[in-house]
């Protein structure tokens, strides 16, 4: 083995690497709450710079997990999908009828976050505000969600906000492509929601990217700020079959273009039980 085995095996490790190449001398954290890591870390960033603990923050998230162990090891689970013999890239299905599991995906992705009137003091591109933050854990089982959990979390963060809930437009769904998880997220958004719940665009992106781990919810994050930047909501692919248990407005297939996307909700739930919601606001 080599000398600097057990500095790569921590968990902080990239987060150290980062603030020793940028001499940053600040709170150095590392969230470890297997797929809503990245959104946990943007929350409690988020909220130690409302709190004035800190003006700036690099808060995201990185998982190296396409090794063969990792692979065996979602392959005893059972959580994997079945290739699509016709179309590899069709394998991931989230809110389909024919979906049967997840793909995983590698990779990173970084926010900065800044107090706004710090930001806007040095003319920084501010791609919008994010104004709540919410985080629940799923007691009732480690590793299969129920719907309580999940509205718990979005609840959460809509309470942080303090906003109707009626102003969300978008939803970056959790969707893992999973029978259970896709069907539990969309009963409690409909749970939460009510009859809005209909109104809203709901998207799996993971269907494009795969299953980041513990980077999911930082790169779903900047998918959803880029959506509000363009407004246009990001498709799920792939979705071909209509189950009628998954019966919101996936944006299916295809972007769709709205007059103006302003309110947006990002969803990262995770087997341990800890569920992360992000609410992001249209900078003016």
């Amino acid at each position: 083995l080599k000398p600097y085995t057990v500095l790569m095996c921590m968990y902080n490790s990239p987060a150290a690497a980062i603030a020793t190449h940028f001499s940053i001398s600040g709170p150095n954290l590392t969230f470890s709450t297997a797929c809503s890591s990245s959104s946990v870390a943007i929350g409690q960033a988020m909220k130690d710079i409302r709190y004035g603990e800190i003006d700036v923050a690099l808060a995201g998230g990185t998982d190296a997990i396409l090794t063969y162990a990792s692979i065996k090891s979602w392959e005893a689970i059972r959580t994997l999908a079945e290739e699509d013999k016709e179309d590899i890239s069709a394998t991931c299905k989230p809110f389909s009828a024919d979906r049967s599991g997840l793909v995983i995906g590698e990779g990173a992705a970084t926010l900065i976050l800044e107090e706004l009137s710090h930001a806007q003091a040095r003319g920084a591109h501010i791609y919008a505000e994010i104004i709540g933050y919410g985080a629940a854990n799923d007691f009732k089982h480690i590793a299969v969600p129920s719907v309580e959990g999940q509205a718990a979390a979005m609840q959460k963060a809509i309470d942080d906000a303090k906003i109707n809930p009626q102003l969300i437009q978008y939803i970056n769904a959790h969707g893992t492509g999973t029978k259970f998880n896709d069907e539990t997220e969309t009963n409690a958004i409909k749970q939460l929601f009510s009859e809005h719940a209909y109104q809203l665009a709901v998207s799996s992106t993971k269907s494009m990217h795969g299953h980041l781990m513990g980077a999911a919810g930082a790169l779903e994050a900047i998918i959803t700020l880029l959506a509000m930047q363009r407004n246009e909501l990001p498709p799920t692919i792939n979705l071909k079959k209509p189950d009628p248990k998954c019966d919101l407005n996936y944006v299916a297939n295809l972007s769709q273009k709205v007059e103006s996307l302003e309110y947006a909700m990002s969803n990262s739930f995770a087997f341990g039980g800890t569920g992360a919601t992000l609410i992001f606001k249209k900078s003016v």
